[in-house]
């Protein structure tokens, strides 16, 4: 008998340490979420342009929600918008809760306390102190959930703006609708309270107000491009009931669900906080815009019906470097339905769009770099689109389309001068413009035009041999090679050329006025000199050799300005995060660390990308160098933090820089994993001693896309100082990118 009893005792104690150790993983599952390290304030203050923005959204989705402020510094909240029609601006349906006596003909704003607010992808609270009210608000793909707690014995009101011809209106049962107008397209929403209010107007502003003893007034709204009805079914089929909480924790467990596809391990605390948070800005866009099997586009004007889901909202001047390759990797299905729309986009509007917005494309920027971003894909292996009618729209731009900077349309003169030339002619400084199509501010960009033409010809070169266009094919790649034109080697640099053939003379890094964009493109000569990276050996080839080209890459990072900080950034405000001529705070300058990897001295390219990931990426609120463009930049970091980058888009290839964790793994479809392997690493140990890709010895610091997607384990040994061996073969340079 004792021996039973004592048995059920050892069986007692065993079930009691199965359920401690079963809480213990619950505990460890819950405490390892990725989700708690994403901080929306980060890049909350710009160095001079724009700032991130304190975003809650699902990902990739339609609702997009901030608190309409400057930046993180602005003392004063105007208003909270229902929705984002642009990814940074652009608010529509805005709203603000107010509470005692306000001039209802004046529009209100208050003061907020920076500790009293909380901030998350999926759940965002603060504190209006002129109003003594707290705000919360967590979203649905779309539609919304507001609740305001009118901390005070005044009247409970709701501000309703009246912008872009808005009409707001208040059904018996107290619904409200709102029908705005923005770049000849409408939006609508349609919105509950738990409480009925009543909806009055003056002068030009809408007002809701409750006379009763409810502390707490609940809102939540559907959001639709299609119509009101299709509003409230939007609010209907996402939040049916009055469950804030349930809204919040759907949000949660969909951001968590794309946080953890990248697990890391080691590192510290901050470089965490960076990588998660970037990781997160990678979301914000593109969006979906199907509701319930429809979306309604501007570019036919037409509600579709039974299609695909349809995406809008990208720059793609910024994001086909490492935003869009990033989606290859993560999120293969949701990049095809990207890219799908894009295709019917040129099908509806007749051009294969630059940077489509949800009222049509705009031309913001230069080139067709859509045509990179599409060849990048194939190559990949995201084939699920239309890649016959993309070819046929890649080339259409190519052919008829303008080249000329903010610009979208049929060639002009400078276009027709370019095919017969090889180059974007330039016009002398003081020269007066001539040619009425080029804007005003954004000139003529001859030399980032040229070079930008350049890459993008080279990409539907490459797309025809990959369709068996052999004529094309020649054809393109001869016009690949026009960047050559430009290449002036007694300076050393890509100068401009007039209408007659001669150089002018300018200073590199300064002269071309607001921005450079004369010549080059918000950044200057420096940063534009190594913008062929299609084409590094005919790069190096222009310099006089590799050895050559490895030197004025350590001159860029030393060359000194040659002027005052505030006369450059009066020049050239997008020249932010500057190391010698060096911007890591602007796009075209990415890629630019990683080409030391095809020079006698890979280990520099380590160095490098370590300095400028501790330097200018801070898990603070000035923790972005430049402007964040919607994943755009982000990418780069989480690229850069993870050990490797795209240099060249559209060659299906990645290069090996130094990874801030010592474990990361990147969680691929079908079950397979690529594990990076980097034990020894620290912040001070980031040079890499040796490296095997799957147990076989890795002596080029590149690896392929098949490589990674197929699942496998990068091993790199790490060290403190470098091992300046590794990574130098023979050429140099792998064999896909000799020409």
């Amino acid at each position: 008998m004792k021996n039973v009893i004592r048995q059920k005792h050892i069986l007692k104690l065993y079930l009691t340490l199965a359920v401690i150790i079963l809480f213990s993983c619950n505990e460890t599952k819950i405490e390892v979420n990725n989700l708690k390290y994403v901080d929306p304030q980060i890049g909350g203050v710009a160095p001079l342009l724009q700032p991130t923005r304190t975003r809650m959204q699902i990902p990739n989705s339609m609702v997009r929600v901030y608190p309409e402020r400057k930046d993180y510094c602005d003392d004063q909240i105007r208003s909270f918008p229902l929705n984002m029609i642009k990814h940074r601006s652009y608010p529509v349906f805005n709203i603000l809760p107010v509470s005692g006596e306000v001039n209802e003909n004046k529009q209100p704003v208050s003061a907020w306390d920076q500790e009293l607010e909380t901030a998350t992808p999926y759940y965002y609270s603060t504190w209006l102190e002129d109003f003594d009210i707290t705000v919360e608000y967590t979203p649905s793909e779309r539609a919304g959930y507001y609740r305001f707690s009118y901390n005070n014995s005044g009247d409970k009101k709701l501000f309703l703006r009246k912008i872009n011809g808005i009409n707001w209106q208040m059904s018996e049962n107290g619904s409200v609708t709102g029908t705005e107008f923005f770049e000849g397209m409408k939006a609508f929403v349609y919105g509950v309270f738990d409480t009925k209010g009543k909806l009055s107007k003056t002068g030009d502003n809408y007002w809701v107000t409750w006379e009763n003893d409810s502390e707490q007034i609940n809102f939540k709204y559907g959001f639709s491009y299609i119509n009101l009805d299709q509003a409230k079914k939007n609010l209907e089929n996402e939040i049916p009931d009055w469950n804030f909480d349930k809204v919040k924790n759907t949000a949660k467990q969909k951001w968590a669900s794309v946080m953890n596809q990248i697990e890391v391990e080691g590192g510290t605390e901050a470089y965490k906080r960076t990588f998660y948070t970037a990781l997160y800005r990678c979301y914000e866009r593109m969006i979906n815009i199907t509701e319930g099997g429809r979306y309604y586009s501007n570019y036919d004007k037409t509600v579709h019906e039974n299609e695909r889901d349809f995406y809008v909202d990208d720059w793609v001047w910024d994001t086909y470097l490492a935003l869009h390759p990033l989606r290859y990797i993560l999120q293969p299905k949701m990049e095809a339905d990207m890219i799908s729309s894009y295709i019917r986009m040129y099908e509806q509007s007749g051009w294969l769009p630059q940077f489509p917005q949800v009222f049509g494309d705009t031309p913001p920027m230069n080139g067709f770099h859509s045509t990179i971003m599409i060849l990048d894909a194939w190559r990949k292996g995201i084939r699920d689109f239309d890649i016959n009618t993309a070819y046929q729209g890649m080339k259409y731009n190519a052919l008829y389309g303008t080249m000329v900077p903010w610009r979208m349309g049929s060639t002009c003169v400078l276009d027709t001068f370019y095919n017969e030339n090889g180059y974007f002619p330039a016009l002398h400084p003081g020269e007066k413009e001539t040619v009425a199509c080029v804007d005003p501010f954004e000139k003529r960009q001859a030399v980032a035009v040229t070079l930008g033409r350049s890459y993008d010809d080279w990409a539907l070169a490459q797309m025809a041999l990959e369709l068996g266009k052999t004529k094309d094919y020649e054809f393109f790649s001869k016009l690949s090679k026009n960047y050559k034109n430009l290449y002036w080697k007694q300076k050393g640099f890509f100068m401009p050329k007039d209408k007659d053939g001669n150089w002018i003379d300018i200073d590199p890094k300064f002269d071309g006025g607001m921005g450079g964009r004369d010549y080059y493109d918000e950044n200057n000569g420096w940063t534009y000199l190594w913008n062929v990276q299609y084409d590094i050996p005919g790069l190096q080839k222009l310099m006089g050799g590799r050895d050559i080209f490895e030197k004025r890459l350590d001159q860029l990072f030393r060359e000194d300005l040659g002027r005052s900080t505030y006369a450059l950034n009066a020049r050239f405000p997008d020249f932010t995060g500057i190391v010698g001529q060096f911007s890591m705070g602007n796009e075209p300058s990415f890629h630019i660390p990683y080409l030391y990897n095809l020079t006698n001295s890979p280990w520099k390219t380590q160095k490098k990308i370590r300095m400028l990931l501790n330097t200018w990426f801070k898990d603070n609120i000035f923790g972005i160098p430049g402007d964040e463009d919607g994943g755009g930049m982000s990418a780069f970091v989480v690229f850069s933090a993870m050990g490797f980058y795209p240099v060249i888009p559209g060659l299906p290839v990645y290069s090996i820089g130094s990874p801030l964790f010592s474990k990361i793994t990147i969680h691929l479809h079908d079950n397979k994993t690529f594990v990076i392997l980097a034990p020894n690493c620290s912040e001070k140990n980031k040079y890499i001693q040796s490296a095997k890709l799957n147990g076989e010895v890795l002596e080029s610091p590149w690896f392929t896309h098949d490589e990674l997607i197929n699942g496998g384990t990068l091993e790199l040994e790490m060290g403190a100082y470098p091992n300046k061996e590794w990574g130098k073969d023979v050429n140099g340079i792998p064999d896909c990118l000799i020409h």
